[in-house]
């Protein structure tokens, strides 16, 4: 295999305006724990492995792209989150981030309750044994046929996100003789400090039922009027991929508030309050993500101090971590195909995968990191752009990161914490055959999600 160098792209990205980077890291061979699963180290031979696996010997057996899950670092983290937050509250993993019938046991298993919002997400909890009653469902426009699915299985809550679906919960309750468990999914206006794509707790968007103008205070009004409905709590979410806790902060102190005008109004105190997910987590060396016990903490003082300034008993907190539990916990392998230099600019390393795998670099400019994992390498830093093989100028993958500059066709590169999002928005445009999710873990790697075949795709194609 040809290691010659690409001596055409830059070597410093601060000749790059739009950069991130300022300069090269000392060592691309390193490996950030920050950005990796914990199982991930590179061999003697210069490999890195996962779970006690090479990936060239992972590449061999499942090929490429792939995504490769750490199992035990999945499971630490939800024990972590499960720890953290003790038994006075409860977790739900955010189904959406990344679900499969594995998962769900795993989550099980561990103790965590489970967050969908679907009816497919809810079929797949159903179909691997997740107790019907630790299951949340979520969603802006839930079918009637979801709702009815939800409450036959008895979801043990279902969040409500408009006045119309307030009716409909309760009819379709009432038709089936149940009382259903619900909240009121209240938008707080906070602008979180995220993608705008992600930020959903200000007013100008399609969640929740506005705090302003009353309109919360009305959703309370008619659902506990409603026979169908049991009204157990709020529940607001400001956005995705946050880092500071201000945010959560200001949300909670409104959410209380509502909470103390729903007691002063109707004599009631609502048992729960949910403040949702949106806990960010390292794609680059620059992320610092909080730990579960820090969040835990601050989140139980905010609610805790809020509730006593306004005399209320404090409400049982839920959360909803997704991608903090699953996003670190994999990587994509790659193999490169084709290598472009563009004097003066950079250099584009296609890959054999792209947007259909990883849509988030398009859709919200995410960040991610890259290294070749296949050998170490002495050669010098090479500003890259690791792109796709899709018919978009848009299919990037990593918009701006350093690799060495005698990368070349047949090495194996891999683009950690993709275990979020990446696999739940994997399309197939281009007819891209979607990646499996192998879950790896002590020297064994299986399967959970199999790779997609063209028999797959054309037995869909009824024309």
């Amino acid at each position: 295999m040809s290691r010659s160098a690409h001596p055409a792209g830059p070597r410093h990205a601060d000749v790059l305006p739009e950069g991130h980077y300022t300069a090269p890291p000392a060592d691309l061979n390193a490996l950030d724990p920050k950005v990796w699963s914990h199982t991930v180290t590179r061999t003697a031979d210069g490999v890195v492995s996962v779970g006690g696996i090479e990936v060239t010997r992972l590449a061999e057996e499942f090929g490429t792209p792939a995504y490769f899950l750490d199992e035990a670092d999945f499971r630490e983290r939800a024990r972590a989150w499960r720890t953290a937050f003790g038994h006075d509250a409860d977790v739900f993993y955010a189904g959406k981030a990344f679900l499969s019938r594995a998962v769900v046991r795993w989550l099980h298993e561990e103790g965590l309750n489970l967050d969908v919002c679907s009816g497919g997400e809810l079929a797949t909890a159903l179909s691997a044994g997740m107790p019907a009653d630790r299951i949340a469902f979520h969603g802006n426009n839930k079918s009637e046929t979801e709702i009815r699915a939800a409450i036959e299985a008895g979801v043990g809550r279902i969040v409500l996100d408009s006045f119309q679906e307030i009716v409909r919960v309760s009819h379709i309750a009432q038709s089936l003789g149940k009382r259903q468990r619900v909240q009121i999914r209240v938008t707080v206006g906070v602008e979180a400090h995220t993608h705008e794509f992600i930020a959903t707790a200000h007013e100008d968007q399609k969640f929740g039922i506005a705090l302003a103008d009353g309109q919360a205070a009305e959703a309370v009004r008619r659902a506990l009027n409603l026979d169908g409905l049991e009204l157990v709590g709020i529940h607001s979410h400001i956005g995705s991929q946050i880092f500071d806790m201000a945010g959560f902060e200001v949300a909670a102190r409104r959410v209380v508030g509502l909470l103390a005008a729903v007691r002063d109004e109707h004599g009631v105190e609502l048992p729960e309050i949910d403040l949702g997910g949106g806990l960010g987590i390292a794609y680059t060396s620059e992320d610092d993500p909080r730990e579960p016990h820090e969040i835990a903490k601050a989140l139980s003082e905010i609610v805790t101090r809020e509730c006593e300034a306004a005399r209320l008993s404090t409400p049982r907190i839920s959360v909803e971590p997704g991608r903090a539990i699953v996003g670190p916990t994999a990587f994509t392998l790659y193999e490169v195909g084709t290598i472009k230099p563009l004097d003066g600019l950079r250099t584009y390393v296609s890959v054999d995968g792209g947007m259909s795998d990883n849509i988030r670099t398009a859709l919200y400019d995410a960040e991610y990191s890259v290294a070749l994992v296949s050998r170490t390498s002495d050669a010098d830093p090479m500003l890259v752009r690791v792109v796709g093989k899709h018919c978009e100028s848009g299919d990037i993958v990593v918009k701006d990161a350093f690799l060495p500059s005698d990368v070349a066709p047949g090495d194996l590169i891999a683009v950690p914490a993709t275990g979020a999002y990446c696999r739940s928005m994997a399309s197939n445009y281009n007819h891209a055959l979607r990646p499996p999710v192998v879950a790896v873990q002590d020297g064994a790697a299986r399967v959970i999600v199999r790779r997609e075949t063209e028999e797959d795709l054309l037995r869909l194609d009824v024309g």
